[in-house]
């Protein structure tokens, strides 16, 4: 079959989608999959609505369906809302070398798939690793954005070391970071009990995670067992049992080698940078979260130097899960920012 008659079909033929992807359900509360081919491979894309472009960046381990409680209160204000498997995740799935899952890969990805939607410009918002990639974007494709929103992800300027040598020296090989760099460790630790790591993971902060900087060294280090295997940072998960389900059912099928390929790029993401100007010219919004232990306010200090045309906001009692712990918060953090920043 032809490539372009194979994309024509990928992307009017939702039998011929279900065929493409591993994945045999589509995720509820979500506007329907289209198949969108972007720099070689095709993605996995929810659409819905009408007006500014808004493009959602999902972190690890998330998926599209991350951003269920963003869609309809973005179309509603007047958006046209575009969320992404992104490469390695979900419906998207697992493609390429390592090496294709550096940043400036998978920066070329979503301009790709603005390219094959016909936008010319938008607004992106990230979250996590989601949101080390918007600003990637906003740094390096600046022409094709009006503005960038992160929630819980710093813009952070390219240091002398690159981070795991730096992670590796201060908080050893046990930091989740350090030891997701081994091919099959992650997957190891992370697909054992996918249902409990899901479970333990996406949970509201407990009394310890409140107060991270009394825990004992040991865990200040983040170590890989704090996601989903370390009982003492579980409080009470915000998932109801459906949602949870999607989680399981999607990772327990597609695995978690794709978004752990992001993190084993780290490296070349650092030699990738050499040369490339420290700054972000572009309206942005920092949104942090009060108890987030892995991307904690403090790591957003001094952000103003790199990206003077920002606006900061932190969100209180929530943790690292800041879009799904805190929905109608962030909802009204970005409703707002775009009204009065981009002339929503």
């Amino acid at each position: 079959m032809q490539a372009s008659l194979a994309t024509a079909l990928l992307h009017y033929c939702p039998l011929c989608w279900a065929m493409h992807s591993e994945l045999t359900f589509p995720y509820p509360e979500m506007p329907a999959a289209q198949a969108i081919v972007s720099n070689g491979m095709v993605f996995s894309t929810h659409c819905a609505g009408s007006g500014l472009p808004v493009l959602l960046l999902h972190g690890f381990p998330e998926l599209a369906y991350s951003w269920r409680h963003q869609i309809q209160p973005l179309v509603d204000a007047g958006c046209q809302v575009i969320v992404p498997d992104l490469r390695g995740y979900g419906h998207t799935g697992l493609h390429g070398s390592l090496s294709d899952y550096r940043m400036h890969n998978l920066a070329c990805d979503v301009v790709g798939l603005l390219d094959a939607l016909g936008i010319a410009q938008c607004v992106v918002i990230g979250h996590d690793f989601g949101g080390a990639l918007a600003w990637t974007l906003a740094r390096d494709h600046a022409k094709r954005f009006l503005g960038v929103v992160a929630l819980n992800t710093p813009y952070t300027r390219r240091t002398e070391d690159h981070l795991i040598d730096t992670l590796r020296k201060y908080r050893g090989e046990s930091n989740y970071m350090v030891y997701f760099q081994k091919p099959g460790q992650g997957e190891a630790l992370l697909e054992a009990n996918v249902y409990a790591t899901f479970a333990g993971m996406m949970c509201r902060p407990n009394a310890l995670m409140r107060d991270f900087s009394q825990a004992p060294e040991a865990l200040q280090s983040l170590p890989a067992s704090l996601l989903g295997q370390d009982k003492r940072i579980q409080g009470v998960s915000f998932l109801t049992e459906q949602e949870l389900s999607v989680y399981v059912k999607t990772y327990e099928k597609t695995g978690f080698t794709g978004g752990l390929n992001w993190y084993r790029n780290l490296a070349r993401n650092w030699q990738d940078t050499q040369g490339v100007a420290d700054r972000v010219e572009l309206p942005a919004l920092m949104v942090c979260a009060e108890h987030d232990i892995f991307l904690p306010p403090a790591t957003a200090e001094g952000i103003e130097r790199y990206v003077p045309l920002i606006q900061r906001a932190l969100i209180r009692d929530c943790g690292h899960w800041t879009q799904q712990e805190r929905p109608e918060e962030v909802n009204a953090l970005i409703i707002t920012w775009l009204r009065e920043r981009l002339w929503l």
